[in-house]
């Protein structure tokens, strides 16, 4: 076996990357890994897509921070693919690349109205009270009594939750200052969920069901008339995993329950679709069809539309109703799954053929689907197949070096943010929250984040 150290690039760096970059790490040959991630920042949806009133969740960095001591890391932040380096850099100067970019844009819902001012996709939602550096600019207008979430998923309740939390709730979270404030000091009264199929088929987990009934400010509001499940449905649960069923039976626990005098309203729907979204200038209504399901001759169960149609009073919608990934230039993209064609974490060309030291982990290989701990098995398998690969010769040739990447980016005029830099941030931000109770203050714009790195310079 060479001395060589096998030098291996993973782009992106939540959760899938950190896990491949520890998986290769953690082999009895020498090997080096370099992180490339677009923003200054790592761990990608942990620190900007969990809600910030999760931080058991967010916890999981600790096992990403281990991985960064090992011996062979290297994070290269505000390093982007496509502006910095390219697929064929990369080629040229690691003996593998890992793919970890997720899915990176939201699945459309091809509807009347879309595209009004005040109709948004929940991921920039999400990502603003996140501190995404590339979203704080937005402006999201609260002002409205009823709001709108279109999606049954558990990134739909983690909306509608955050969209609930009271002062004591939310103070003490690393949620953005600027949305801190336009939460408390919004006008809505009502949150209302909206689901295209049954109870049955909803996509959240019992724990973040629970949580809605237990906000402080919020009624959990459930028409016992919508959870009736049809004979289909009812055969549909006999089958259906264990978290199916317990949804069911907290659904039935907390169906019926009266308004009380809390200032919010959080209602779950089920069995209606959004068909337009109508306003002038903006939202100001969804009109939603009601719908009925139809098992296929292969027990798949389909919402169909009926006659019924309604309309819901808003001035804000948050639609989430599915990622996508999206096509990296230079690589082949399977446009029906939009992931990266792969056999378990081989990128393939059009023929079925594996691209020679080209892999993929996470959702731009699975997609969107899974858990953050579902990363870590997929991100495993693909490394596995990437170091049997390197061990039977199956990789190409490739002499470059550390050095040689830090040159070439220097070149090219890019402040790289190391690892070292990003803990300068990351101390600042844990500093600035300790006073107030809060994991973190979370520096959220661009030049925030890249003067802070360059403190350490």
């Amino acid at each position: 076996m060479s001395e060589r150290p096998l030098r291996v690039a993973v782009v992106g760096s939540g959760p899938a990357g950190f896990y491949a970059a520890d998986r290769a790490l953690s082999t009895d040959r020498p090997v080096e890994v370099d992180i490339i991630e677009r923003l200054p920042t790592p761990w990608g949806l942990v620190r900007l897509g969990v809600a910030p009133d999760h931080p058991k969740i967010k916890a999981v960095s600790k096992a990403y921070e281990k991985t960064a001591t090992k011996e062979g890391f290297r994070f290269l932040g505000n390093v982007e693919i496509g502006r910095d380096l390219t697929h064929g850099d990369l080629e040229g100067l690691y003996d593998a690349v890992v793919y970890c970019v997720g899915a990176q844009t939201d699945r459309r819902m091809n509807i009347p109205g879309e595209d009004l001012p005040g109709s948004w996709p929940a991921t920039e939602f999400v990502a603003w009270y996140n501190g995404h550096p590339d979203h704080e600019h937005l402006d999201f207008d609260l002002s409205g009594e009823r709001a709108v979430v279109i999606g049954m998923g558990n990134v739909a309740v983690d909306v509608a939750r955050m969209l609930a939390l009271t002062e004591e709730e939310i103070r003490p979270t690393d949620t953005t200052d600027e949305a801190i404030d336009a939460i408390l000091g919004s006008g809505i009264e009502e949150i209302q969920m909206l689901g295209r199929r049954g109870p049955a088929q909803a996509a959240f987990t019992p724990p973040e069901l629970k949580e809605l009934d237990e906000l402080a400010g919020a009624d959990l509001l459930i028409d016992p008339a919508e959870i009736v499940l049809d004979e289909n449905s009812e055969s549909f649960l006999e089958d259906a995993p264990a978290t199916t069923k317990r949804n069911m039976e907290l659904l039935r626990e907390f169906a019926g329950a009266a308004r009380t005098d809390l200032p919010r309203a959080l209602r779950l729907r089920f069995l209606v679709s959004p068909v337009a979204i109508l306003g002038e200038e903006r939202v100001e209504a969804v009109e939603v069809v009601r719908n009925e399901l139809v098992a296929d001759d292969d027990g798949w169960i389909r919402a169909v539309p009926t006659d019924e149609t309604e309309m819901i009073p808003c001035r804000i919608v948050f639609r989430s109703v599915g990622y996508l990934g999206v096509p990296l230039e230079g690589l082949p993209f399977d446009r029906k799954r939009m992931i990266l064609p792969n056999e378990a974490g081989r990128v393939t060309a059009e023929d079925g053929t594996p691209l020679q030291g080209v892999y993929c982990a996470g959702w731009i290989k699975r997609g969107p689907s899974g858990v953050i701990g579902t990363n870590k098995k997929d991100a495993t398998e693909s490394v596995d197949n990437l170091l049997e690969d390197a061990d039977n010769g199956l990789l190409p040739a490739c002499e470059s070096s550390s050095a040689e990447v830090d040159a070439l980016l220097a070149d090219r005029g890019t402040h790289v943010v190391t690892y070292e830099a990003w803990d300068a941030i990351d101390r600042h931000e844990r500093e600035q929250g300790e006073p107030h109770g809060r994991p973190r203050v979370k520096l959220a714009t661009w030049n925030d984040l890249l003067e802070k790195a360059r403190s350490i310079t």
